[in-house]
């Protein structure tokens, strides 16, 4: 259980480079269990996961365009492009947003799934292929070309620039191009000319990620719910009638005493004449 939380804690706080990692392992488990042929030992993706070439194929599934971008044809093609995907990611993240990084992903996706079916459509071939290998490389080439002098320490060989380590992988794409698998490396290729395209334009002041990055912000938005406010309860602002306070009769007496005094001193001083009416009619009363 503490492997599973640990794994849901760096999904949730690795970023957009370690789901990318995420999402395709998680997609070659569940390949194994719907596409492999354990008889045969080999996997057999439906044309509604793999891109295929034929027209009619890709326009039933547009998806395609995408979905092969994150299966893989066995388990080494998944570790070392993985391993690759992983380098480039935080290479890449070194100089450009995480939002950047899952725009050039499913763009140099889709980008290099339309030549592959270009370039078969023109060629009068049929097939169907999967592996993020093309969006990998349009990462690594898009690092490269905006920091080709990078030095990179690689184990036992020690510093070399980055552009090195990106020739060498673009160089063995070209030897193999027709020693098998040619619609893969027809869509490498591709993945690594966006790459450098995007960089290109990102020069000139052109980001190609900022659309992708708003309608992926829109679905996000879309489907995220909002936060609950608590029920409130609305008392209606009114104020109570002021009862009246019973005068005190502690209070009445003092008054009155007061008066009197002030009378009764009146009178020692001028005379009972120089009294008004009012206080001769106060005086009787309270004589009484």
């Amino acid at each position: 259980m503490n492997i599973i939380d640990d794994l849901k804690m760096q999904y949730r706080t690795g970023g957009i480079s370690q789901r990318l990692i995420y999402w395709n392992i998680g997609c070659f488990i569940l390949a194994i269990i719907l596409f492999y042929n354990f008889q045969s030992q080999q996997f057999s993706y439906p044309n509604w996961v793999a891109l295929n070439s034929d027209v009619s194929n890709f326009l039933i599934f547009p998806w395609t365009f995408l979905t092969y971008a994150v299966f893989h044809d066995g388990f080494f093609h998944l570790f070392f492009n993985m391993i690759i995907l992983n380098f480039a990611c935080q290479l890449f993240l070194t100089y450009f947003t995480q939002k950047q990084l899952l725009g050039v992903y499913i763009l140099s996706a889709i980008f290099a799934g339309l030549v592959f079916v270009l370039s078969y459509f023109i060629m009068g071939y049929n097939a169907s292929i999967v592996g993020a290998s093309a969006a990998i490389m349009a990462i690594l080439v898009a690092v490269t070309t905006y920091q080709p002098l990078m030095n990179i320490r690689m184990f036992l060989i020690g510093n070399v620039k980055l552009w090195h380590i990106t020739g060498v992988i673009i160089l063995l794409d070209l030897l193999q191009f027709r020693a098998g698998n040619t619609g893969g490396h027809i869509s490498h290729l591709a993945g690594a000319f966006f790459g450098y395209l995007f960089i290109t334009l990102l020069k000139n002041g052109t980001d190609l990620t900022v659309g992708v990055s708003k309608i992926i912000g829109f679905f996000t938005n879309l489907f995220k719910k909002s936060p609950s406010t608590p029920f409130k309860k609305v008392h209606k602002n009114y104020k109570a009638p002021r009862e009246q306070k019973p005068t005190s009769k502690i209070i009445t007496k003092d008054r009155n005493q007061q008066q009197i005094d002030a009378i009764l001193d009146k009178i020692s001083q001028s005379g009972y004449d120089s009294l008004s009416q009012d206080e001769k009619e106060f005086l009787f009363k309270t004589g009484k």
